[in-house]
C-alpha cells in the first residue's frame, strides 16, 4: 500500500542510548523506528551525554544531541531554525517531560506541531526539586507552560492524563496506549522457593523505593522467609542500602535478559511510585506472570487491574502496601490466578498498535487521510 511520507522531527530531552533513560525513551524509539521502518524519515533531537556521538543512525531513525539537561531546549530551538529551511520538517513532536520545548513559539511554515505528554510533573515537583522551586513549579509553571499547547493535537498514554490535560483546557487528545518489546511468557514459569517481592525502578525520590523497603519491614514480620529484590539505581541507592533490613537485595542497573529473568522468578512486583505516565513495568513484569501491588495513582491504575491482575491501595500507605503484599504472597489461589490474570492482560499491547494509533494523529495533523496504518508494522 502506498503510503505518503512524512519528514518528522522528535524533540525530547533524553534518548533510549542515555544512561538516565526511562519509559518516555523506551516509547520514542518503538514508535519512531517503526515509522522509519514504513518508510518515513525521522529525526530525533535530543541532549548529549558522557560518551555520546554528535551524532548517529539507529534502526534508521537519525539522533542529533547538542546541549545537556537543561541547555538541549536552546539547542533544540537553534537546531531547528538552522536546519528547517532545508529538511522543510512536516511535524515536530515535542516530547515532554516537565519541560516542553515550546516548539509552538517557533517552529514556523505550515510544519505542524504535536505534543507528547506521557504524564503531568505535579506531585513530582515536591519530590524532586527543592523549595521554593517546588511550590512555584507545581503552582505555576506546568499550567504556564502548557498553555501554548492548549489547542493542538495531543498525544498521551493513558486516560488518567488525558483526564488531567482535560483540566488544563486541552481540546484534543489523542490516547495511544503503551506495547511490550518482547513476547510475553507462555505460562506462568516456576518462582524461587521462598516468596520474593521484586522493585524494578529508579532509586530517586518519586519512585519511592523507600515505601517498598518499609512496606517489606511488616511482610517479614508476617513472613520470615521472604525476601525483596531491588533491581535499578540511582541517587538514593547508598542510604537505601543503608537502612535496608535483612532480606533486601540490591542488583543495581543490570543487563535487560538478566533483569527479566529476575522479575520472572520473583511472586510479586511492587510499584510505589508517586505517579506514571501509564507504568509500563507493570505489564512487563505481568508478560513475565508477576502481578503488582501498587498505589492507586495515576498511571498506575491504567496498568494495574484491581482484584485481577494485581492489587492497588491507598496512596502513600505503606502498611496498605505491605498488606496488599501479604495478601498475594500468603495465598496461593489469589496469586495463581492474578499471575495467570496478568499474563493474559500482557497480551494486549502492541507498539505495532501503539506506532499506528501515533501515526494517525500526524497524518491528520499534516491533512493527510490515514487508512489500515496497522498494517504498516511489522515487530
Amino acid at each position: 500500500m502506498h503510503v505518503e511520507c512524512l519528514k518528522i522531527l522528535f524533540f525530547n530531552w533524553r534518548c533510549w542510548f542515555n544512561p538516565e533513560m526511562g519509559g518516555a525513551e523506551v516509547f520514542t524509539r518503538e514508535v519512531a523506528k517503526r515509522w522509519a521502518m514504513a518508510g518515513h524519515e525521522v529525526t530525533l533531537f535530543t541532549s548529549e551525554y558522557t560518551g555520546s556521538k554528535k551524532e548517529e543512525e539507529s534502526e534508521g531513525v537519525r539522533i542529533v544531541r547538542d546541549g545537556g539537561k537543561y541547555s538541549v531546549y536552546l539547542k533544540a530551538r537553534r537546531y531547528y531554525k538552522r536546519v528547517h529551511p532545508k529538511e522543510r520538517f512536516d511535524v515536530v513532536v515535542d516530547e515532554i517531560n516537565t519541560v516542553p520545548f515550546m516548539a509552538p513559539k517557533f517552529v514556523e511554515g505550515g510544519t505542524k506541531v504535536v505534543p507528547l505528554i506521557h504524564q503531568l510533573a505535579r506531585e513530582y515537583w515536591f519530590y524532586e526539586m527543592p523549595s521554593p522551586l517546588s511550590h512555584i513549579g507545581y503552582r505555576f509553571l506546568e499550567e504556564r507552560w502548557l498553555r501554548a499547547y492548549r489547542k493542538l493535537p495531543t498525544v498521551t498514554v493513558s486516560e488518567s492524563t488525558r483526564a488531567d490535560l482535560l483540566k488544563l483546557g486541552f481540546e484534543s487528545i489523542f490516547v495511544v496506549g503503551e506495547g511490550l518489546n518482547f513476547n510475553p511468557i507462555e505460562r506462568p514459569s516456576e518462582k524461587e522457593k521462598r516468596p520474593v517481592v521484586v522493585f524494578a525502578g529508579r532509586l530517586k525520590k518519586a519512585k519511592r523505593p523507600d515505601h517498598a523497603i518499609e512496606a517489606f519491614r511488616i511482610v517479614r514480620r508476617e513472613i520470615p522467609q521472604a525476601e525483596l529484590w531491588v533491581i535499578g539505581d540511582g541517587y538514593l541507592r547508598e542510604k537505601l542500602e543503608r537502612d535496608a533490613p535483612e532480606g533486601v537485595k540490591f542488583f543495581g542497573r543490570i543487563p535487560t535478559n538478566e533483569r527479566r529473568e529476575l522479575i520472572k522468578r520473583a511472586w510479586v512486583l511492587v510499584n510505589p511510585g508517586v505517579r506514571e505516565g501509564f507504568g509500563l513495568n507493570v505489564i512487563e513484569a505481568n508478560a513475565l506472570g508477576v502481578p503488582c501491588v501498587a498505589y492507586d495513582v495515576n498511571g498506575l491504575r491504567d496498568a494495574v487491574l484491581n482484584g485481577s491482575t494485581g492489587l492497588l491501595v491507598e496512596p502513600g500507605e505503606v502498611r496498605a502496601l505491605a498488606q496488599g503484599l501479604i495478601r498475594i504472597l500468603s495465598d496461593d489461589e489469589t496469586r495463581a490466578r492474578m499471575s495467570f490474570n496478568a499474563l493474559e492482560h500482557s497480551r494486549g499491547f502492541s507498539w505495532d498498535e501503539v506506532a499506528s494509533k501515533f501515526l494517525e494523529v500526524l497524518k491528520s495533523a499534516v491533512g493527510i487521510h490515514m487508512q489500515e496504518s496497522a498494517t504498516l508494522f511489522m515487530a
